[in-house]
């Protein structure tokens, strides 16, 4: 098998090298070119042409214009990477007749109730990177090709930058924290996507009925307080030796942004648990493993 992986240093696209290894030969890109191949989101047309070459059996991609803010301003460029790019790598799926794997987001959703959303759900972004992704969604839907989405959110590694290793940096410089306690959503860890990942494409090349959108976060759910709370408990566990002293919830509206973000991120993960027969663990578990690799380091 020959796998095409697209964004491989990004949070997720890292812990994807490892855990696609197995299953044959992976070609793992990024912003550069490599002997006329790329990776770039930025050039669809070229992705597009280095998809035609490879000719993998599967393409995954974890690339992504992630800058929620920066993308309130930005939005030709988050609509370039995000949906146009999307688009072409869609098409090209569909040309050399590759599984296209792609990775979404809670944001598609306007966080409106406390219900977990489900994958049938009418999609209502209230942001510009909610809409980009939304649009690269549908493009995947539309283009005939045999697709894989995984809509996830609060992503966090060891490697790259995310709320978590913020937390803990953050307690180390400051005695006092005011952190937003009315969005929930499930902490997920890029550990867990891409192990997860790589059991869905096994099944769904044996299986293409199973194809389509799914819902791939940890089990339960948490506020950002409330998670941070958890970071410094299981540090502190762990040893670390933090400056903080105080932690004060606050609501959003006290911390406003130039994105909006959804108060409700829940997303309910029955149906990948169901269709392709497995467990996903609560969200503390990962958030554990994470804190102790860290703090081992």
């Amino acid at each position: 098998m020959k796998i095409l992986l697209l964004g491989k240093n990004g949070q997720v696209g890292w812990e994807l090298q490892r855990a696609l290894a197995p299953l044959g030969e992976v070609v793992a890109l990024d912003r550069n070119k490599i002997n006329a191949l790329t990776g770039d989101m930025n050039h669809p047309q070229e992705v597009y042409q280095t998809i035609l070459a490879v000719s993998p059996d599967v393409v995954v991609n974890a690339s992504a214009f992630t800058a929620v803010d920066l993308a309130e301003t930005e939005k030709l460029q988050a609509d370039l990477v995000n949906h146009v790019a999307v688009k072409s790598v869609a098409q090209a799926c569909h040309e050399v007749g590759a599984l296209f794997v792609h990775y979404s987001t809670d944001y598609v959703f306007d966080g409106h109730g406390n219900d977990a959303f489900v994958e049938t759900d009418e999609v209502h972004p209230l942001n510009v990177y909610g809409k980009t992704k939304a649009l690269g969604e549908h493009a995947i839907q539309v283009s005939g090709c045999n697709y894989l989405i995984f809509r996830t959110s609060w992503v966090y590694a060891a490697k790259g930058k995310n709320f978590l290793k913020t937390m803990l940096n953050l307690a180390q410089q400051k005695e006092e924290l005011s952190i937003i306690n009315d969005q929930i959503g499930a902490p997920t860890s890029a550990e867990l996507i891409a192990d997860i990942t790589v059991q869905t494409v096994l099944q769904t090349l044996k299986d293409d009925t199973k194809k389509g959108i799914y819902h791939l976060v940890a089990s339960g759910e948490t506020s950002w307080f409330d998670y941070a709370n958890y970071v410094f408990e299981q540090a502190r566990v762990s040893g670390a030796d933090f400056k903080l002293k105080s932690v004060c919830p606050i609501p959003t509206e006290q911390y406003p942004t130039p994105a909006r973000r959804p108060l409700n991120s829940r997303l309910n993960n029955q149906k990948i648990q169901k269709i392709f027969d497995l467990h996903l663990p609560d969200w503390q578990q990962g958030v554990k493993r994470t804190i102790a690799e860290l703090l081992d380091k």
